[in-house]
């Protein structure tokens, strides 16, 4: 689908970033991820996404990457957006695997700042105007410096906007929530902000997000899915009610580095099985209690 569809009203909400879950052997399972994604349709998310942070992309080849994407778009059947994550740090996977997701009729492409490189600003520029400038798919860039070193500045996001007519949004996990305001200054309140931090979903909200991409909704989709509905209901008291609900377990699975969390828990739900790729690990013993703990706080096992 082109810039020209009606991205900017479809592309909202719950945008699910969805685990990909593996077999003992280490291989995917495409039989779980399937019926991850039914539920997740019929728990009312708004979107899927995949090969995001929480889907383990570096540990995936880029032929496994494409078929992913090819299984996301059969199993979804254009029941809700799709969104697929084409970034890398190499700039000609990028390329390609971006122009994979528009030759399958994904709704966008979600392309991460390269990590480990450190590119300048104008780097980054350059590397996020090729890849838009080789498409007509839209492309929501991915601003996630924890975990690539680089904050993507919105200057840049501005001068990106402007020069690139595909380009219409961006997922923000920084933990700096000044550049959320800063971004909506420089790009204009009509950007798609979505919040990647799931302490920030709401707060997003309030600012004019166009929603969220919350690990959190792998466990529990109805509730980060209804977060958005109250919002876009005007009943905001119950939405900070259920903010605050779901603290405790937006906390929980970033106690190690995500998706370990998230995997071990839908483990628990008997969702998939617990595999992660190395050189990510499981939980241990100790914090697996924890997690199961706040899982049965939940109701969810």
């Amino acid at each position: 689908m082109g810039a020209e569809k009606d991205v900017y009203s479809r592309l909202r909400g719950s945008i699910v970033p969805m685990v990909t879950p593996f077999l003992e052997d280490g291989s995917f399972d495409e039989k779980s991820y399937r019926e991850l994604i039914e539920w997740q349709i019929e728990s009312g998310s708004h979107g899927i996404s995949c090969a995001g942070t929480t889907g383990e992309p570096s540990s995936l080849t880029i032929e496994e990457r494409e078929y992913l994407f090819e299984v996301t778009m059969d199993a979804v059947r254009g029941r809700v957006p799709v969104v697929l994550g084409t970034g890398s740090t190499n700039h000609a996977e990028a390329l390609r695997l971006t122009k994979t997701a528009e030759r399958l009729g994904a709704d966008a492409a979600l392309v991460i700042v390269p990590y480990y490189n450190r590119p300048s600003q104008e780097g980054l520029y350059r590397h996020f105007r090729a890849i838009a400038d080789s498409v007509d798919i839209p492309i929501i860039l991915y601003n996630i410096p924890g975990r690539t070193g680089v904050n993507l500045e919105p200057a840049t996001m501005a001068r990106l906007k402007r020069d690139c007519r595909n380009i219409i949004g961006v997922k923000e996990s920084n933990k700096d929530f000044e550049q959320v305001t800063r971004v909506f200054q420089a790009c204009g309140r009509d950007f798609l902000v979505y919040s990647g931090i799931e302490l920030l979903c709401y707060p997003m909200l309030a600012l004019g997000g166009a929603g969220h991409l919350s690990a959190t909704a792998n466990l529990m989709p109805r509730e980060v899915a209804r977060l958005y509905d109250l919002v876009q209901a005007g009943k905001w008291h119950e939405a900070i009610d259920l903010h605050f609900q779901l603290v405790d377990i937006n906390e929980a699975l970033f106690w190690e580095t995500n998706p370990g969390p998230v995997k071990a828990c839908l483990a628990m739900m008997g969702k998939i099985r617990p595999v992660v790729r190395p050189p990510l690990a499981l939980p241990g013993e100790e914090m697996t209690a924890k997690l199961r703990g706040v899982l049965t706080s939940y109701g969810l096992i």
